[in-house]
């Protein structure tokens, strides 16, 4: 058997981060239908309910129990809805590193949701999990997802040519990672309660 990641629940004051249920499938399947979601992530086009159920009821559990990584429901802790997703894929147990992907639900832009589950995420990576680094991938095109890395304390590394692909072909990847010695660093203010948006909406996902 591979290592695998625990069957996890993470709590921010706003946020709940828990694993994919069956009660998940329409928020997914209008998510991921978004087209800004579908313009950086490759995923099914159209997507369907039954690419929702299966991602919701089975991939996500299967990919933990893999050792390939989690993934994590990201919900509002007070209303239960479903905001977006979280989640380590592409594990290497030796080296202790892994990649975190995203992406956000239309109706759950621009409140820091995406940043703050991402910072949540890392710590628990590189806090109680002992890993090393943590990576993460965005477009170049991609701006606010570029902005949530930088927001949630990752660092710039620098652009891989032609690493990336979404629907209308390749794209330049820019490199970002948070490794431990980056927890000590300040964090960004207090984000906006979920009710209230804000200018600056983030966007789309991770690629």
């Amino acid at each position: 058997m591979p290592p695998i990641f625990p069957e996890t629940v993470l709590r921010t004051d706003r946020l709940l981060l828990r694993p994919f249920t069956a009660e998940d499938v329409e928020d997914t399947r209008a998510a991921c239908s978004d087209e800004l979601t579908q313009q950086w992530l490759p995923l099914p086009r159209p997507y369907s309910t039954e690419h929702a159920a299966s991602w919701c009821t089975d991939v996500s559990h299967r990919l933990r129990t893999s050792g390939d990584g989690v993934h994590f429901a990201i919900t509002d802790l007070g209303s239960g809805r479903l905001l977006g997703t979280v989640g380590l894929k592409k594990t290497d147990w030796p080296a202790r590193v892994s990649e975190v992907g995203y992406w956000s639900a239309p109706w759950a832009r621009g409140r820091g949701v995406m940043t703050e589950a991402t910072r949540t995420l890392g710590e628990w990576l590189l806090g109680e999990q002992g890993f090393q680094r943590l990576q993460l991938f965005a477009a170049t095109g991609n701006t606010a997802s570029r902005r949530v890395a930088e927001k949630a304390g990752f660092h710039k590394e620098g652009v891989l040519r032609n690493a990336g692909h979404v629907h209308d072909g390749r794209v330049d990847l820019v490199v970002f990672s948070l490794v431990p010695d980056d927890l000590a660093g300040s964090r960004e203010a207090e984000p906006e309660p979920l009710g209230i948006p804000v200018t600056d909406a983030e966007r789309g996902g991770a690629r």
